[in-house]
């Protein structure tokens, strides 16, 4: 007779529960109901405890002194840094010297023939006029010295990122050991590279190309190692048939086939160069960018404007060009016919800059410069006159900003710095866990608890606040035009262009109009913080939810949704991993020109670093920029979803 057992009740959990995320937080709060009653007890000030805090000024302002009395004498410096620090100047001066020989018809003339060749006839016009612009502007001499700057820079960015690449795409040892080295640098400010670089190299050329050089070279490193990875497997399987050895194999296959990633790396590294190449300015890499930021200092909006346009014809120039030389829009034909191209270009720029030199027009001509400076700003006076303040109805611009630094941020800083310490670590760990797995919220607590420890507690809370307050503004106003742009495509035309000139703006250009509107302060900060980051937000929603499969929608439609219930209901859901990456990206993109604020008033930590590199304070810039690093990765952390796999424990 068969005997029947019982089995034991299985232990379900209540609904809410069910949730990975719900069982997340309920782990969280359990280990918070232990720890928190003992760090209160412990420590009961809100405030990071002082007993946690390590003074690091006196070893800093130490280390600082040694390098500075031995970088005269000291072999690491005389036989190494120094033999880098004088092959830098020396190139940079080389090209500055043969851009000023070649004069700007020469100048002029190469750059219209490159992007003939490498994007047709419109744009080579487009290029002339945007180098003729920088002239009349009266910026010839510091365009060349940022040109001379930047071909330096991305020479060696693009061989250094190639290299790194090359490993990456043929070693998964060293991709994985590159990924997170990557995924860090290129979420940290550009501020944050300044102050190790001056550390050893001092103020100067060297420095600034050697930051630039950092900031710029991972998207080559990345987007190399992605065009390898990628390569066609039946393709490598061909070529391995022939018999090919791994370097015929590389050569002939994987680079070739990789060839799109490449010029993508390319365009980045030199936009990102650019975009480094002014803000170095504030350590002396001259140029356009010292221009730009010698005027913001004395708050004249002028002179940063006359320089600030070369910067965004630049940009827009040098974008366009490696753009269409990825796409392989122009230059098309036989190898030889390419080849010709190019000789008569090289033969063109010569003929150019020998007749240039034979009439005596080497150097742009005073007659031809038109000065912007004065009108602008008596236009700006004329605004600080009447738009600034009492304006009926709608009040001035700096009545706006003044409400925004009352009703928003203020009551937001203070609000932070009211809450305990520990509460903040909590709060950090539950968004960074809930979107991510326990590593992520341990790295980014102990990222949250570094800044503390540094001592910078209060003015970290302070950049957050503006951060936060900016992603706001962003996501509201980048969400509602994602939307509009992805509902409805001649609006997404007209927007198109706009999206792309602001993209390939440094991010230091946009500190100008904002102190001609606003003033400066923490708000005008905040603004151009939000102009910004808006284009990034606007693109990356649009296509999350153009991308959304039609048959949903369709689906949608024949139950009879509604346009807004097609777009609550289906489209923004199914577009959530586009959303979070908007989202992530609004941050990192916020986070950096917050810290560039720092020099129009935006204070905490920007200005920290502003302060350490003006004064050679570089303890106190150290400190700052390190907490830097540590709220970039916070902020990343806590806003970036952890692809997870189908297993369990993630």
């Amino acid at each position: 007779m068969a005997t029947v057992t019982a089995s034991a009740p299985r232990l379900t959990l209540p609904g809410p529960l069910k949730h990975r995320a719900a069982q997340k937080l309920l782990l969280l709060a359990l280990a918070a109901a232990v720890l928190v009653p003992l760090a209160a007890v412990r420590w009961p000030s809100a405030a990071w405890p002082h007993t946690l805090t390590v003074d690091l000024a006196k070893p800093l302002s130490s280390a600082s002194d040694w390098i500075i009395n031995n970088r005269d004498s000291h072999p690491l410096f005389l036989y190494f840094f120094g033999y880098i620090s004088n092959a830098v100047v020396l190139s940079v001066r080389a090209v500055y010297l043969a851009l000023l020989a070649a004069g700007w018809a020469g100048v002029t003339a190469f750059g219209a023939l490159v992007a003939w060749r490498a994007a047709g006839l419109r744009l080579a016009l487009g290029t002339a006029a945007a180098f003729l612009a920088c002239g009349v502007l009266g910026m010839w001499v510091p365009t060349m010295q940022t040109l001379a700057l930047m071909v330096i820079a991305v020479l060696v960015s693009v061989g250094v990122g190639f290299l790194l690449g090359l490993g990456a795409g043929l070693s998964d040892r060293l991709d994985r050991a590159l990924r997170p080295v990557l995924d860090t640098m290129q979420v940290l400010p550009a501020f944050a590279y300044l102050l190790p670089v001056v550390l050893v190299f001092g103020i100067g050329v060297p420095a600034a190309v050697l930051a630039t050089v950092v900031y710029a070279a991972p998207p080559m490193a990345r987007l190399t190692a992605l065009g390898l990875r990628g390569a066609d497997p039946e393709v490598l399987e061909a070529v391995d048939s022939l018999g090919a050895t791994a370097r015929q194999r590389l050569l002939t296959a994987r680079i070739p086939l990789a060839r799109k990633e490449l010029l993508l790396g390319l365009n980045q590294t030199i936009m990102m160069a650019l975009s480094m190449a002014v803000i170095a300015s504030v350590i002396g890499a001259g140029g356009l960018g010292d221009r730009v930021y010698q005027a913001l200092a004395s708050v004249d909006v002028g002179a940063a404007l006359a320089a600030g346009i070369p910067i965004v014809l630049l940009a827009v120039v040098l974008d366009r060009v490696t753009c269409a030389a990825g796409d392989g829009t122009a230059g098309g034909g036989t190898s030889r016919s390419r080849s010709m191209g190019w000789l008569y270009a090289a033969v063109g720029t010569v003929g150019v800059a020998v007749a240039a030199r034979l009439l005596g027009r080497v150097d742009w001509p005073d007659a031809w410069t038109l000065n912007i400076a004065e009108p602008v700003n008596r236009a700006v006076d004329w605004m600080t006159a009447h738009l600034y303040t009492g304006v009926p109805v709608v009040g001035g611009t700096a009545d706006w900003a003044g409400h925004f630094t009352i009703w928003v941020l203020d009551p937001l800083r203070s609000g932070l710095q009211w809450l305990p310490w520990w509460s903040v670590l909590l709060i950090v760990a539950a968004l960074a866990w809930v979107i991510g797995t326990w590593r992520t919220a341990l790295t980014a607590v102990l990222a949250m608890a570094a800044i503390g420890v540094l001592g910078v507690w209060e003015p970290s809370l302070d950049t957050l606040s503006q951060v936060l307050a900016a992603v706001a503004v962003t996501l509201v106003l980048g969400f509602a035009t994602g939307i509009a742009a992805a509902r409805s495509d001649r609006f997404e035309r007209a927007l198109r262009p706009v999206l792309d000139v602001f993209q390939t703006m440094p991010q230091f250009v946009y500190l100008i109009p904002v102190v001609a509107l606003f003033g400066v302060g923490r708000a005008p900060a905040v603004a151009a913080a939000v102009v910004y980051a808006l284009p990034a937000v606007v693109r990356i929603t649009a296509q999350g939810l153009r991308q959304v499969d039609p048959a949903a929608l369709e689906s949608a439609r024949s139950l009879g949704a509604t346009g807004r219930q097609q777009l609550w209901q289906v489209q923004l859901p199914l577009a959530r991993r586009s959303l979070l990456l908007a989202l992530n990206q609004g941050v990192v993109l916020v986070l950096a020109v917050v810290i560039i604020g720092g020099l129009v008033g935006g204070g905490a930590l920007g200005y920290n670093v502003a302060f350490g590199l003006a004064q050679g304070d570089l303890a106190t810039g150290l400190v700052a920029g390190a907490a830097i690093v540590c709220l970039g990765l916070v902020l990343d952390r806590v806003t970036q979803p952890v692809e997870r796999r189908a297993t369990k424990g993630a």
